[in-house]
This record gives C-alpha cells, structure tokens and sequence, in this order.
C-alpha cells in the first residue's frame, strides 16, 4: 500500500508590527532652535529695556502741576523703558484730582510722553464738591469753589441724576431767556428749582417731568415777561400751577391756557 505522504501547510508568515520611531533626532533640533529663539528674545529685550532717560508731560496745568504727575508715577519710572507699565501709569494719572483722561506713550529711546487734560468744573455739588461737564463728582472737598457756577444739591450718590435734570432743563430755558442757577433734590424725593432771576420753582416729588414740561412750555414764558413782579412758581398741580407775587397774593393757571386766571385742581406734594 503505497503511502501517501502528508503535505505540510504552508504556514503564513507573521506580519511584524512596528512601533512609530520617535524622531528624536527631529525634536532635539526643533527643541533647541526653541531655545535659542527665547534666549535671543530675552537677550534683546533686555539689552533694548533700557532705563527711561526722560519723561514729557503736556497739559494746560491750571490746577495740576508736572511735578505732581511725577511724583504720581515715580515708582514706575523706576522700570526699564519696556517693562513699565503703561496702564498703570495712566491709572495713577487720573487717580489725581483735577485729571480727566491722559494719554501715555514710549518713544524710542528712553522717553515717555504723557499728555494730560484737566477737569472743567461745570457746578457745585453740595457745600464744596465739583462737577463736571458730564456730571460727575470729581472733587467731593475743593478748597476753592468757583462762586459764578450752579449750585446742585441731593442725597449722596445722586450728583448725576441731579446734574442731568439740570442740564435738561437749562439748555431749554434758553429761548426764553432765563437762566437756572440752582437745582435741588431734597431727602424726600421732592424737586426744585432757583432761577438765575431769584425765582424759586416748585416740582415736587411726582410726575416730574411733565411739571418740568408744563413749566417750560407755559409758565417760563409768564416768568420772562414779569420776574420782577414774581416770587415763586408753584407746579405741584394735577392740571396747571400757580404763581405767588412778590406782593403777596397767588394767582392759579390752568395748563390749558397761557393766561392767568383759571381754576387749580387740587395740591399735590
């Protein structure tokens, strides 16, 4: 019996997996170009961050002295002409107090250039603070206060609401040629007025601006014609106001007329 001799499988050759080679050789150069980019940069800044040499200062220093920026951001000046910090040094600009906004740049070599504008007080707020033009507080104690501005005065914290009401109704007072010289807002809410004539307006504390509307449309017109014969205006009225005369007596007006005479509905406060 002829024996069949058994065939070996072929066996199939194992596929070698291959780990990813690290190239090593790659990331020692990228490395190092790294750090010789960052020693280079360091190098540089730190011979181009020179000492600052001289700082200019423009402004029209009419209650501001330059001695007294600098002095204000001297710690800072001790820094190299790079590594001073610009924001701080405005910062501490216009932490003084007559110092609206400042502008500070480096100019090559060693300089600083600071150029400075000042407040422009635009009222009095209270006994002795400053407003300015925008209505902020920027001077709570002043040592001196300019006696032609406008007086404003209210519960602490409310010098730009009172400064925007005054603002409002001054520029429309214009036309009639009347002038506000004083703007109170007392602790109950309640509003007046004191023109630049010596009359006193009464708004009291609600539907403000409607009394301050009626006021300007109607009873400024009265006033311009004949303050020298008034005292004071009354707006506290749900339909028109009244006008007290310098000789004692009150005449009511009726909102829907111009005239005096009329019939006042009954007091509001």
């Amino acid at each position: 019996m002829t024996r069949k001799q058994a065939r070996r499988r072929k066996q199939k050759p194992q596929k070698k997996i291959r780990m990813p080679s690290l190239p090593f050789k790659g990331m020692s150069i990228l490395l190092f170009a790294l750090a010789v980019i960052a020693l280079s940069y360091r190098f540089s800044t730190e011979m181009l961050d020179r000492p600052i040499t001289s700082i200019t200062i423009d402004g029209p220093f009419q209650r501001v002295t330059a001695l007294q920026i600098e002095e204000a951001i001297s710690d800072e000046l001790g820094a190299g002409f790079f590594s001073a910090n610009l924001k701080i040094i405005r910062q501490q600009i216009v932490a003084l107090a007559w110092i609206d906004e400042t502008k500070v740049a480096r100019r090559w070599p060693g300089t600083l250039t600071i150029s400075v504008t000042e407040q422009i007080p635009a009222a009095i707020w209270g006994d002795r603070g400053l407003l300015n033009t925008r209505g902020d507080l920027f001077v709570e104690d002043a040592r001196h206060v300019p006696t032609e501005l406008p007086k404003l005065r209210g519960p602490g914290g409310q010098s730009a609401i009172v400064a925007q009401r005054y603002l409002d109704i001054k520029d429309r007072l214009v036309p009639t040629g009347l002038d506000l010289r004083e703007v109170v807002l007392d602790a109950r809410g309640a509003w007046g007025l004191t023109l630049g004539n010596g009359i006193d307006v009464r708004l009291g504390r609600r539907d403000v601006d409607e009394r301050a509307r009626l006021f300007l449309d109607v009873a400024a017109n009265i006033v311009s014609s004949r303050e020298a014969e008034i005292k004071f205006v009354d707006m506290r009225y749900s339909n028109g106001f009244t006008i007290g005369w310098k000789d004692g007596s009150r005449s009511p007006v009726d909102n829907t007329e111009s005239t005096e005479g009329g019939i006042v509905a009954e007091l509001r406060n």
